[in-house]
């Protein structure tokens, strides 16, 4: 079971990056930012439908800490997860390069996360509360078993409206391994920047998987 649920990680991230990032570089002057925000949202509704029964569709290290902290899963389990989306995303971006490689217009395109100049503290401070917010909703709608049917399409939304909001601050990482992906493949700036996507999210979700256990979990 945990060779399936690495897999499904592993897959789900991919596909995340694939069809958000994908459309950010490949429709974005066509769909704006509103169709790029849907396009996450609707890459993890996706995602969660396909591949919830098998591992949760966490396709976030963010989410996987948050999980972790929360007593949700046992740390092996949560490094593993880690790993996965993080060749998943690579796996994704792979995919974004090999189409944009020949399309000159986008050289050096890959959805990547980036802040402006003297905006370092506008980004740390989004990317926290934007990151905690959304694992904090995700562990909370799915502690409730009642909530299993709507569950993907509540995260997909959520995603969509962080993304409406973070994209011109940004692009909108929320998720380390989003970040990682088009990162190694654009180099230069994105990978200078690539510790705040990191470190952001990451502590963001430590922080909401304790919140949720110590102070919203009705257990």
């Amino acid at each position: 079971m945990a060779t399936k649920a690495l897999g499904a990680e592993f897959l789900g991230t991919a596909i995340l990056v694939l069809f958000g990032c994908g459309s950010a570089v490949f429709a974005g002057e066509y769909i704006g930012y509103a169709g790029i925000s849907l396009a996450f949202g609707l890459a993890i509704v996706t995602v969660a439908y396909g591949f919830g029964h098998l591992s949760g569709a966490h396709v976030n290290p963010a989410v996987t800490l948050g999980a972790w902290v929360a007593g949700r899963m046992p740390p092996g389990l949560a490094v593993g997860y880690i790993v996965a989306q993080c060749l998943g995303a690579m796996a994704g971006a792979g995919v974004i390069y090999l189409v944009a490689s020949g399309m000159g217009a986008h050289a050096g395109q890959f959805g990547q996360n980036l802040y402006a100049p003297g905006a370092l503290q506008a980004a740390l401070v989004f990317e926290f509360v934007a990151t905690f917010i959304f694992v904090l909703m995700i562990l909370g709608t799915t502690s409730r078993t009642e909530n299993g049917l709507v569950a993907g399409l509540a995260i997909g939304l959520t995603l969509t409206a962080i993304h409406l909001v973070g994209i011109p601050l940004t692009g909108t990482s929320v998720n380390p391994a989003r970040s990682f992906g088009p990162a190694l493949f654009a180099g230069g700036q994105a990978l200078n920047q690539l510790w705040l996507f990191i470190v952001a999210p990451a502590v963001a979700g430590v922080v909401a998987g304790f919140v949720h256990r110590k102070v919203l979990s009705q257990h």
